[in-house]
């Protein structure tokens, strides 16, 4: 099964992600701080990281370096989750060393799920 983790601190789009990823037959696993995050990417390899940039403890780009020092982890396609005007989106996927972006809040399913399964088929 495909694993998916999402490090998020807001726990009702983390709770949305988990319901239409779960449906959708990946397995879910969050973290909702950098730390947490951290660990559990080492703990349970994910095949892709939805990483919000703007977390509690440590901002995305550290987190984002933090994930490509860890030889397991150099090649898992890490895409951010922000909220972020779409030009500033481009631009920090670029500096933070991410795959892409995904805008939130979520507006429509369908295109969320499309989103995360093109960026695994890249993967």
């Amino acid at each position: 099964m495909t694993k998916i983790l999402l490090i998020e601190d807001m726990p009702d789009t983390a709770d949305l992600v988990r319901r239409v990823l779960t449906l959708d037959g990946y397995e879910f696993i969050h973290a909702p701080d950098a730390e947490t995050g951290l660990s559990m990417a080492r703990q349970h390899l994910p095949d892709l990281i939805l990483l919000d940039l703007g977390l509690p403890d440590y901002d995305g780009q550290t987190l984002a370096g933090w994930l490509r020092d860890e030889s397991a982890l150099a090649d898992t396609p890490i895409i951010a989750f922000t909220a972020w005007p779409q030009e500033t989106a481009k631009k920090m996927v670029e500096s933070y060393g991410c795959n892409g972006y995904i805008s939130k809040p979520i507006l429509k399913v369908s295109d969320f799920v499309a989103q995360v399964k093109s960026f695994l088929k890249t993967a």
